[in-house]
């Protein structure tokens, strides 16, 4: 009977993984059809931007936010291209180890110029506050990588990366990825059926949880794409009047010079559209979180956390709504710490790791639950 039990949990667990992998891979696709239109959008916007860089006399007011939403666009097309780059280092580099291609895991299935604008909007920092395209060697590569090669790229094919940008990339994105091997690993520890199948139920939830973020990415992907096809039918018509203003603005009539203003507005709304990352694949807990909770503790805790930020950050993403009694951090715990590569990721020892910590984890969930509203 209770072997009977364990058949449904484990099949209910890997059921919930593998909905979670689906959905990943349906936002993966949106990620890809979101890049298709952020790079027609880039084209106008940079086409209204050649037509404004012929235009003398521009008021300074409009000249400093036309020159500022430049390089906004400038440095957004150097993360896309980075992002390509990397991808194709990683790629080659797998390649040569015999480990899987971009078709494992939730990988995008070929990674051309547009694919890698739609994960420059969609990611657009990473977990740390600093932009993807200012990381580099392994963090970037975990970072930027997570998505495409379904951690194997990032990994060389062990399944999860011995690197914290991996595991803080975001709330579901990193631990998605990650956590099958977790779970694999861990499972295997536990002699009695109940252990396991309290641990499996934890990561079942985990799963649930990640489904939903994914679905809710997907409408958030969908509206902006909605959204970047209107911006991107003014951006045209703007660009068939700024042709007919000439080229000196104290020439132009008044109508056109407030014309011209509305159009950098139109620029600056269009320009969010393209940086702006999509918030529903941002980290469910930022090192902005962790900041906030250092700040509001005593010196000992303060210390603690201190010491142990990556895996507060990274742990913290994992179990972000998720409730564990007593027995279920033990069990959690004890799993964990005979994980080497989650050890490597979050920079402790066997022996350091316990029910305790997990404890702590929740401490500062509870703290980002009381001040956050999202």
């Amino acid at each position: 009977m209770e072997e009977n039990n364990m058949a449904k949990k484990s099949s209910k667990l890997k059921k919930a993984q593998q909905k979670a992998k689906v959905a990943a891979q349906k936002t993966n696709q949106k990620i890809n059809e979101l890049g298709k239109y952020t790079s027609s959008l880039y084209n106008s916007l940079t086409t209204v931007q050649s037509l404004f860089d012929r235009i003398r006399n521009v008021t300074e007011k409009n000249m400093l936010k036309y020159e500022k939403l430049k390089t906004i666009r400038v440095n957004w097309k150097q993360q896309a291209e980075k992002i390509e780059l990397e991808y194709k280092k990683a790629e080659v580099k797998a390649t040569g180890q015999g480990v899987a291609g971009v078709g494992a895991g939730v990988a995008v299935a070929a990674l051309g110029p547009t694919a890698a604008m739609g994960i420059a909007t969609t990611f657009g920092a990473a977990s740390t506050g600093t932009a993807i395209s200012a990381l580099s060697g392994a963090a970037f590569t975990n970072t930027a990588l997570a998505w495409l090669g379904g951690g194997a790229l990032a990994t060389g094919g062990g399944g999860m990366a011995a690197g914290s940008a991996f595991l803080a990339l975001a709330g579901p994105v990193g631990w998605t990825i990650a956590g099958v091997s977790i779970v694999a690993s861990g499972l295997m520890f536990f002699k009695t059926n109940s252990d396991k199948e309290r641990l499996e139920n934890t990561y079942t939830l985990i799963s649930n949880r990640d489904i939903k973020s994914y679905e809710l990415a997907i409408v958030e992907l969908s509206k902006r794409i909605t959204r970047i096809i209107d911006e991107s039918e003014k951006l045209r018509e703007a660009i068939v009047k700024i042709e007919t203003f000439g080229t000196d603005y104290t020439k132009m009539t008044e109508a056109q010079q407030y014309e011209l203003g509305a159009y950098v507005n139109l620029m600056e709304a269009s320009t969010a559209l393209l940086v702006n990352p999509i918030l529903g694949l941002q980290p469910k807990y930022s090192e902005q979180d962790f900041d906030k909770l250092c700040a509001s503790e005593s010196e000992l805790y303060r210390r603690y956390f201190k010491t142990h930020k990556t895996m507060i950050i990274s742990m913290a993403n994992l179990l972000y709504k998720i409730k564990l009694d007593d027995k279920d951090k033990k069990l959690l715990a004890k799993s964990l710490k005979k994980n080497k590569d989650f050890l490597s990721s979050v920079q402790m020892a066997k022996k350091e790791f316990d029910a305790a910590d997990i404890s702590m984890i929740e401490r500062a969930l509870n703290y980002r639950y009381k001040y956050s509203t999202y």
